[in-house]
């Protein structure tokens, strides 16, 4: 099972919330909220559905009978606003339903005859034998931003595995600890706005087994003590509908809380800017944000699936495996998007009324996030993308991956916790700014700090096909429509966090080809850095054509040479060029190079 942002609901064509927008305002002087809320309310008639202060963020009702698109026009034209967008709807979409389920007696009689397996899945990776070895040094909190809980499963209920508020005192009706939140005594629904998460679908109670069953045993009672907590965060509604302003609120309530951990089994492809900026204030906060890849069974790469898509560091984008390591017939994949894969069919964990078997990303994002609790429990002071390295870096190298995702690997439980005992783990970590041009990974790319080259040529003709990124270095060349634009940039900032948005740029002077089929374009790069460099030319390419790239030293002693396909980007309506298998060697070349050059202002 996966939540998606859906076109259909409750059978009409429905992308986002009619009648409602989300608006960020800029950040400069003379702006505050208040001004621009009278503004909006006298001039605009719009209404205040809820607000993010501290982000500049607002969630208003528009006009009656006005069209959100006109809306959205023109809140864009007043110079106060950053950004506005309609409110997208997301939904659930499912690999099928339940295919078993059973109740608390008769999983507990199958644990008992078979006490040596895992029963969550057939995998090989590596729960059971790993629980011995953790060191309890914390508590962590994972969010589950989902359906809701059943909290009286006994699975939750006797493990005390629920968090619980420490400053909220029950049913006074008071919001005692002053977070805006009355009675939020377990967690918060934000459909019914009140402190009952009752999970009337089941996807979120499956949801929580997973990760409270990746930390311990949930199958055979009477079940441990629990060494983490579960905070149940509702945003889907019984139908599986919900809204984006809801997803943000969930997100800002689970860092302002506690939690270290978000799980987010959940997603869609309509970009928004307001989801992208909240999922970058976990970043800030040091959480760990796991996401579903998405059950299409499409290349994230070139179609992005949100929130897994975005560039923020402390992302990690979960593919769905078999229990034979094969990639799953549904499950989204991106040899530079999707980060690894863990089981996702058939996985046996909790249902409101017992358990039962459910497939998808939304079970393979889970196991991912138990992990991610062990690895807070052993290191509390884990940051979000130190965690992202370390489990991308100890997965089981599966072949069935190569090319699918970035470490072409399956989670591997043991394994990730022995590199996280050893770990060198610093206090500190790279800056990330959001940007509201990282629409999907090529725009993330244009923001991250590749150089410019000028001065373009161009001779013969040439054209696009398709082609994939690899795990380690490799470069990707946007060309857009009209202008045509290419971008070259280098991506093993999986392995390299501190690279993940700027890097310094270097004046340099050096000829630079590129080969489309039989033209050739000669250039002149003005500046390079690590992220890469940037060319602008007029000349059309066409798709189906082989690229070839050759860029000179500035001593024009030494030159690199990469080749790629070309191919279109449906989402950024543009053509792209993709060159794979690029070796570290070429990072290493242009890092000997800026060694002796000059900053570039």
């Amino acid at each position: 099972m996966f939540l998606s942002f859906s076109s259909y609901a409750h059978g009409q064509v429905r992308r986002y919330v009619p009648g409602e927008v989300i608006v960020k305002l800029k950040n400069k002087t003379g702006v505050s909220g208040q001004s621009f809320l009278g503004k909006a309310t006298s001039q605009k008639g719009l209404r205040v559905r809820g607000a993010f202060k501290r982000m500049g963020i607002y969630h208003f009702a528009i006009k009656e009978n006005q069209k959100v698109e006109d809306a959205v026009e023109e809140m864009k034209a007043d110079p106060d606003v950053e950004y506005a967008e309609p409110n997208y709807i997301f939904s659930k979409a499912t690999v099928g339903n339940v295919t078993q389920s059973f109740s608390v007696l008769e999983v507990s009689a199958m644990a008992s005859a078979s006490s040596e397996y895992y029963m969550a899945t057939g995998a090989p990776i590596q729960v059971t034998n790993t629980w011995a070895s953790i060191v309890h040094n914390s508590v962590p909190i994972v969010a589950v931003i989902d359906t809701g809980l059943n909290m009286n499963h006994p699975v939750f209920s006797t493990t005390d595995a629920v968090w619980q508020n420490p400053g909220e005192i029950p049913g006074n009706g008071i919001d005692d600890d002053g977070n805006g939140f009355v009675d939020d005594v377990n967690g918060w629904n934000f459909i019914t706005n009140s402190g009952v998460m009752l999970d009337d679908d089941g996807h979120g109670t499956h949801v929580s087994g997973i990760i409270l069953g990746v930390t311990q045993d949930i199958y055979t009672p009477p079940y441990p003590s629990a060494k983490m907590r579960i905070m149940p965060l509702k945003f889907l509604d019984g139908e599986g509908y919900g809204k984006t302003s809801d997803a943000i609120k969930a997100i800002y309530y689970a860092v302002n809380n506690g939690a270290t951990v978000l799980n987010n089994s959940w997603g869609g492809n309509s970009y928004s800017a307001a989801l992208h900026e909240a999922i970058s204030y976990t970043y800030d906060a040091g959480a760990i944000f796991v996401a579903a890849a998405g059950n299409n069974g499409a290349n994230n790469d070139s179609s992005p699936m949100y929130p897994a898509s975005f560039a923020v560091p402390n992302i990690i984008s979960v593919a769905a495996t078999t229990d034979t390591d094969a990639l799953a017939y549904f499950s989204n994949y991106g040899h530079s998007s999707v980060h690894l894969a863990s089981p996702g069919v058939f996985i046996l964990s909790t249902l409101p009324s017992g358990y039962g078997s459910m497939s998808g990303t939304s079970m393979a994002t889970p196991f991912v996030s138990g992990l991610a609790a062990l690895m807070k429990t052993e290191r509390p002071n884990l940051l979000g993308y130190q965690a992202k390295q370390l489990i991308m870096g100890n997965t089981d190298s599966i072949s069935g991956l190569n090319s699918k995702v970035v470490s072409e690997g399956r989670m591997d439980v043991y394994n990730t916790i022995q590199a996280t005992k050893l770990a060198n783990i610093s206090g500190s970590q790279p800056p990330y700014k959001y940007t509201n041009a990282d629409r999907n990974l090529s725009s993330s790319i244009a923001a991250s700090g590749c150089g410019v080259v000028s001065k373009m040529i161009s001779k013969g003709q040439g054209g696009p096909g398709g082609g994939s990124t690899p795990e380690s270095w490799s470069i990707f060349i946007l060309l857009a429509l009209l202008a045509l634009p290419i971008i070259v940039y280098n991506a093993l900032r999986q392995k390299n966090p501190k690279d993940k948005r700027q890097h310094e740029r270097f004046k340099i002077n050096s000829e630079v080809k590129v080969k489309v089929g039989d033209r050739e374009l000669i250039g002149s790069i003005s500046t390079i850095s690590l992220g890469g460099v940037q060319l602008n030319t007029n000349a059309m390419l066409e798709s189906g054509g082989i690229v070839s790239m050759v860029i000179r030293s500035p001593d024009g002693a030494e030159q690199i040479a990469i080749e790629g396909r070309v191919v279109w980007s449906e989402a950024q309506k543009a053509y792209g060029v993709q060159f794979a298998q690029t070796s570290q060697a070429i990072h290493e070349r242009i890092a000997t190079w800026t060694k002796s050059l000059v900053k570039a202002s």
